[in-house]
């Protein structure tokens, strides 16, 4: 079932935004722009190691043997047992005073990690769900480098594939012709991504932040998400089935389905559960706005592979438009199939699309 939207079940929660990359792409030089910024002087920062992240000595306030107090109010925090628990210990101390009342979280990962399973932790944790959100997903592609990365690495492609903000790296050293050619490469692989190019490392740290849904009251702003151009039907009725490129990530595709009628909850929980436990591995991201019979707002769904968060039901549509919208990104799943498969439950007669 949905939540009632009488209650706001987003606000309140502290944001997190999940910054991967593969091996070189600038994580280091990111973090260290976020940490100099003004508006995140009350970030904290979750990393494996304090020292990959070079953070420098004249930041440094105060430092305890897994984490590092800045001068300019940001906490950073090392991984020492898994990620689950770390959360859930800087949680305490927050509540205890006994570190900075943070107001949002970045977490990084290793250049060579699966950016899913954290996803996991955010939506399979009952304690870690009632006190964080996920705001986005932010991968960091080297210009130099990142055609050859996403030919090459299947964690490079996946990374990308799953991404709400994509950040082009390198830009400065890189040939113009190769930062185009990546763009247009990014573009086909996952068109429902706002991209930026970061200049001699500087990003608008703004791209970055406030990106997923952050009240049950803010439609407007859960439609960016799904499509940053306000276009997702255009862009996945072409971009996302013209997949080309090198030879892993040809295979991820980008669509969105629309529906004209609205589901029964039970209708489209069902049709879920039978594409997850049919194509749950290949299920890379989903995201998308239902609109469910008996509910005055649609209902926000997002999920990554077999797991998907609660469901939470919006107060209002932003618009006259009812229809339901999904956005798939997957790996060797065609619009075709999903189609089918929801036809084939009985939800719907074909989506419109």
């Amino acid at each position: 079932m949905a939540q009632s939207p009488t209650r706001d079940v987003l606000a309140g929660k502290l944001p997190v935004s999940l910054i991967t990359g593969f091996l070189g792409s600038g994580k280091t030089t990111l973090l260290k722009r976020l940490l100099r910024d003004p508006g995140m002087n009350r970030a904290a920062v979750i990393i494996n190691e304090f020292g990959e992240v070079g953070i420098d000595h004249e930041l440094v306030a105060n430092s305890s043997e897994s984490m590092t107090l800045l001068s300019n109010g940001c906490l950073c925090c090392a991984v020492r047992t898994d990620l689950q628990e770390t959360m859930r210990e800087l949680f305490i101390k927050r509540r205890a005073g006994e570190v900075i009342d943070f107001d949002r979280v970045f977490i990084e990962t290793t250049g060579l990690a699966d950016p899913v399973p954290v996803l996991h932790t955010l939506q399979t944790d009952g304690m870690l769900g009632a006190q964080y959100r996920l705001d986005c997903v932010v991968t960091l592609v080297d210009a130099v480098n990142g055609l050859r990365n996403l030919d090459d690495a299947p964690e490079a492609a996946k990374q990308a594939a799953v991404a709400d903000r994509i950040v082009i790296t390198k830009s400065d050293i890189a040939p113009p012709a190769a930062v185009a050619e990546l763009e247009t490469r990014l573009q086909q692989m996952n068109p429902y991504a706002a991209r930026m190019i970061a200049v001699n490392g500087e990003v608008d740290v703004a791209f970055l932040r406030d990106v997923g849904p952050r009240s049950t009251r803010s439609a407007k702003d859960i439609d960016r998400w799904l499509s940053p151009s306000g276009d997702p039907r255009a862009e996945g009725a072409y971009l996302g089935e013209r997949v080309r490129g090198g030879a892993h990530d040809a295979s991820i595709r980008s669509f969105c389905l629309w529906f004209d009628r609205p589901f029964t909850w039970d209708s489209f929980a069902a049709a879920v559960q039978v594409l997850t436990s049919l194509r749950g591995s290949d299920l890379l991201r989903v995201k998308g706005l239902v609109n469910v019979e008996g509910e005055r707002g649609p209902v926000l769904v997002q999920g990554a592979q077999h797991i998907f968060h609660p469901p939470i039901t919006l107060e209002a549509w932003a618009s006259e438009d009812r229809r339901s919208r999904i956005v798939f990104i997957g790996r060797n799943l065609s619009r075709e199939s999903v189609e089918s498969l929801f036809a084939a439950v009985g939800t719907l007669a074909a989506p419109n699309s």
